[in-house]
């Protein structure tokens, strides 16, 4: 498997020179080329108009009227692409969002509380499963919040199962050497419980200069600069 770098790089290449491609499809290069000269001439002679306010307005008018023109056309790749793009960027949520729970390592698991708790909650673990208690099965609730620490020892995936106000509910888990993961919030949003959640650690794609990007902060640079080149190579308006 490639490293989170290369994987969200060369996604956003090929995404970007999809989207590129689609957008000179289905737009009129020639309207576009057009409309842009047009606006550059227009903003250019409002620039020599400073000193006429009345005719820099009717000037600036056509240029909105032109840069109207020019976004409506453009919009037009979005019944095409919109889709696939959520689809895509769920995609990349799911498999560089965040790090896995590796074999042998110790992981928190928190409920969190939106209101005063009734009591504490218990959590069981799957019995032949590859996970240990490291604190004590019941937590008391305190400051909206209770957490449990677990050892992982074994790969696999697990429900965890938690007890309050006679009520159950489960959290999955995944542990493994690969990239894999289960999401790790589970919004619950009953008896004061808003969410379960597994302690793992977001996925740092790009270290730039010590400003640490995930997938997205990564996926918009370098589809911002793949998207500039392309275009340019592919003479799109």
């Amino acid at each position: 498997m490639l490293p989170p770098f290369w994987g969200i790089f060369i996604v956003s290449g090929l995404l970007s020179l999809l989207l590129t491609l689609i957008y000179k499809w289905t737009t009129d290069q020639n309207l576009m080329k057009q409309l842009k000269d047009e606006i550059a001439a227009l903003q250019k002679e409002m620039k020599e108009l400073r000193s006429d306010p009345d005719k820099a307005m009717h000037v600036q008018k056509k240029a909105m009227e032109a840069n109207m023109k020019y976004m409506m056309e453009s919009l037009k790749p979005t019944l095409f692409t919109f889709i696939p793009i959520i689809l895509i960027f769920g995609w990349l949520s799911g498999h560089f969002g965040y790090e896995p729970i590796n074999p042998g390592s110790e992981f928190i698991v928190t409920a969190h509380f939106s209101g005063p708790a009734l009591s504490g909650m218990r959590m069981t673990l799957p019995e032949g499963s590859g996970l240990d208690y490291r604190s004590d099965r019941y937590a008391t609730i305190a400051a909206g919040k209770g957490e449990w620490a677990i050892n992982s020892t074994a790969s696999g995936k697990y429900d965890l199962s938690f007890e309050y106000a006679n009520k159950t509910y489960t959290k999955a888990v995944i542990i493994s050497d690969e990239k894999a993961y289960e999401e790790p919030v589970k919004a619950i949003n009953e008896n004061g419980i808003s969410d379960i959640t597994t302690q793992n650690k977001q996925l740092i794609v790009m270290n730039l200069f010590g400003w640490e990007l995930g997938w997205l902060g990564s996926y918009i640079i370098f589809s911002i600069l793949f998207s500039i080149a392309m275009r340019k190579a592919l003479k799109v308006y």
